[in-house]
């Protein structure tokens, strides 16, 4: 298939508050997987493979991070002469000036870059998702069907009341749309991955931003609006798909990694590309006791790790146990700490003789080593098969 002119919109700015401290000082697509990955290279890669240079990365919250990590696209081929990668941040002077209240506030906000930019299909893409892609694909059922949007969907295993929730006729073509609703039609969800017709998305925007007065949340108006009065079908997604949001499904995608369950972030075919680090191998010293576990380069384990991530440049000290875990980069657990079915935040260090974690829940460990939360394990939810194997 001829690729047509596409520009790729990386929804980049939302405040993560679900994920507690860990969206504190950075944006969720900054924040690691699997080790030495961070969330946005899902995004960047899938659209390398797919052969999409043209991409637009939407911020807000806390982009230094984002920003540094990025730079210019070089690890992803994005830094291109013509096209390319760019950094949209909100701005001053001008349309769509000012901070955005919703993802579809975003992509109005941006809607003079869109308009500029002449595609004739605008790919819009959330960054904290984990799963692997071929946007052509997508785009190939997108104007076959003559679509005004294409709403990639997938079947999921657990509730569906925080997704939006679609209804689909044999054909593809989606008939209903629930945002977040109390009580789900059944489990067949948006991914976050859509593909919109240039023009009908512009002219969406500007009608419903007069109806409304504003606008907020993609599932709150815009779909809804397509759905109604335009031609709407999904692409079914029958790979992994996660939505790391909540505590729960961001443990859960990382240590899935370890049971061959979750995303594929090692196939040579569809390789995961990264500005990684520049460092040391990891350590395991004498005495350490490692088994069925991710050491990412730079950490250093002197104590027992079990079925667990360990991030770039975490130290595991002598006499710490770790199980079940995911222990971000450079934290240091000290020794007599038992962690289990933990998160344990960027640089933290959580002291000697403590105990952090239960069977029951997932406990995130803030900054200063001290237990940030504790959210009670959805045992309806696919769960990590090694966690589920104990």
């Amino acid at each position: 298939m001829q690729i047509p002119r596409t520009l790729a919109l990386i929804l980049a700015g939302g405040e993560g508050s679900r994920l507690k401290s860990l969206t504190d000082e950075r944006v969720k697509p900054a924040l690691p997987v699997g080790g030495t990955f961070r969330l946005i290279d899902i995004a960047l890669s899938n659209l390398a493979h797919s052969h999409l240079s043209d991409v637009g990365i939407v911020e807000q919250f806390l982009p230094h991070a984002l920003n540094s990590y990025v730079a210019a696209g070089r690890p992803w081929d994005l830094d291109r002469n013509h096209g390319g990668l760019q950094v949209l941040p909100p701005f001053e002077g001008g349309p769509g000036e000012g901070f955005a209240s919703g993802n579809a506030d975003s992509i109005h906000r941006q809607r003079t870059f869109i308009k500029g930019f002449g595609a004739d299909h605008v790919l819009i893409l959330s960054a904290d998702h984990l799963y692997t892609m071929n946007f052509l694909d997508v785009l190939e059922t997108h104007i076959t069907a003559g679509a005004d949007l294409t709403i990639v969907t997938t079947l999921i295993n657990e509730d569906a009341s925080r997704y939006g929730v679609v209804q689909a006729d044999e054909e593809g073509h989606v008939t209903r749309f629930a945002y977040k609703p109390d009580q789900p039609e059944g489990n067949l969800v948006a991914t976050e991955v859509f593909v919109y017709r240039t023009e009908a998305l512009l002219k969406a925007l500007d009608l419903l931003l007069e109806r409304d007065g504003e606008l907020g949340d993609y599932g709150e108006q815009l779909v809804p609006w397509f759905v109604e009065n335009g031609t709407v079908v999904e692409h079914r997604h029958e790979g992994y798909w996660m939505d790391l949001g909540t505590l729960q499904s961001y443990w859960t995608a990382n240590l899935q990694l370890l049971d061959g369950d979750g995303a594929t972030l090692d196939d040579p075919a569809w390789r995961i590309y990264s500005a990684l680090p520049q460092l040391p191998p990891a350590r395991v010293l004498e005495g350490a006791e490692v088994r069925d576990s991710m050491l990412s380069a730079g950490s250093r384990v002197e104590g027992a790790v079990t079925h667990s991530v360990i991030g770039a440049n975490a130290v595991i000290e002598a006499g710490a146990t770790v199980i079940d875990s995911v222990v971000l980069d450079g934290a240091r657990i000290g020794p007599g700490v038992s962690l289990v079915n933990c998160i344990v935040t960027i640089g933290a260090e959580v002291a000697g003789g403590s105990v952090r974690g239960s069977a029951d829940c997932v406990t995130l460990i803030g900054p200063d080593g001290l237990i940030d939360e504790r959210a009670p394990l959805d045992q309806d939810a696919e769960l990590p098969r090694g966690f589920a194997a104990r």
